[in-house]
């Protein structure tokens, strides 16, 4: 099995002009604390020494967004980046558009991106994140309160302008809104969610973004969790309350059932390929065509070990073949049509 040593995280351009990424991005998610969008409890100083560690081991960018712990998840990205020269040798990407009201953090958010929502989000995070300029900014989800998305894209390109953002961004757009804000100016990336349960990206947005010269940056390519190898049907039973999981259809059975299934069969292919099924898994994010990266979550600095190897681990095609066999058992043609697209990295 290969072993990670610092220094081994290969580096890519995010999208057509773009800054150079590791192949590996921290998700500061969890980072956030425990709420009915969280993950369970976490102490603040272990998710500060999780991303001093990735860092320290060559992870150049940092992902979180205004929403994970109403906040709390970027103030706690600001303290452990201290250290560190902001946008030079590590860059913080954060998100806007889900807002919330009142000091409850387990009320539902507006998703919203009206643009004077957008600047005031802005500003909060430049604070927050203790930064005069936000090197990505993402729209965490399309709006669901009637703003035209060119009102909302207009903004960021505004923001962009004033030297407020670096590079805008958007998140779990599909092929309609993409085309209507690459009309206006550049999507620099895109962060949809795409492991090897989840791959309904890859028929139309993978490439979509390829021909755009946009950047890709998977999230979930260990699928919360259930592709870690640590799951099984006591654990999901007894998910702690103040973890989204649990609230989860994809943790509910059937359908989490039919993953734990599929993730003990990709473990097997692990085993074979003499690796870890964290790994594999992230790697095969990482080897699909127009994926620049793949962010990865970590409440603990042994959770990064586990996953910083895929940094330099390539799908051998052997490899590569018994995971698309597996994949063509697990589901029908219809629902994950590849026919007109080469997953694999060109």
């Amino acid at each position: 099995m290969t072993l990670f040593t610092a220094g081994e995280v290969t580096q890519r351009e995010l999208g057509a002009g773009g800054p150079k990424l590791s192949t590996l991005g921290f998700g500061a998610w969890a980072a956030g604390g425990a709420s009915k969008f969280g993950w369970a409890s976490v102490e603040d100083e272990e998710s500060i020494k999780a991303i001093r560690f990735a860092v320290e081991s060559g992870v150049n960018w940092i992902d979180t967004a205004a929403f994970y712990g109403r906040g709390h998840s970027e103030e706690i990205v600001r303290r452990a980046l201290e250290p560190w020269k902001h946008s030079q040798e590590v860059l913080i990407f954060t998100k806007c558009g889900l807002r919330w009201t009142g000091k409850d953090r387990d009320t539902n958010p507006t998703n919203n991106l009206r643009p004077q929502s957008i600047r005031y989000e802005c500003e909060q995070s430049l604070k927050r994140l203790g930064v005069e300029r936000i090197d990505l900014y993402q729209f965490h989800w399309p709006d669901q309160i009637g703003t035209p998305v060119e009102d909302s894209w207009g903004t960021m390109l505004e923001l962009i302008t004033e030297g407020k953002v670096r590079w805008g961004s958007v998140s779990n757009f599909g092929v309609d809104l993409l085309d209507r804000c690459e009309k206006l100016g550049h999507v620099q990336s895109l962060q949809p969610r795409i492991n090897l349960i989840d791959r309904s990206a890859l028929p139309e947005i993978l490439p979509w973004c390829v021909e755009h010269g946009t950047g890709v940056i998977a999230y979930s390519p260990l699928a919360s969790g259930l592709l870690t190898g640590s799951w099984d049907e006591r654990r999901v039973e007894t998910l702690p309350v103040d973890d989204w999981r649990k609230h989860s259809e994809d943790f509910h059975p059937p359908r989490v059932y039919r993953s734990l299934k599929f993730a003990a069969a990709l473990k097997q292919i692990a085993d074979e390929a003499g690796t870890t099924l964290p790994v594999l898994a992230v790697a095969w994010v990482l080897g699909l065509r127009g994926v620049t990266g793949a962010i990865v979550g970590a409440r603990n600095a042994d959770q990064v070990r586990g996953w910083l190897p895929a940094a330099s681990w390539e799908l051998p095609p052997e490899t590569w073949s018994k995971v698309d066999d597996l994949i063509r058992e697990q589901d029908t043609a219809e629902e994950h049509s590849t026919a007109n697209f080469d997953p694999k990295v060109g």
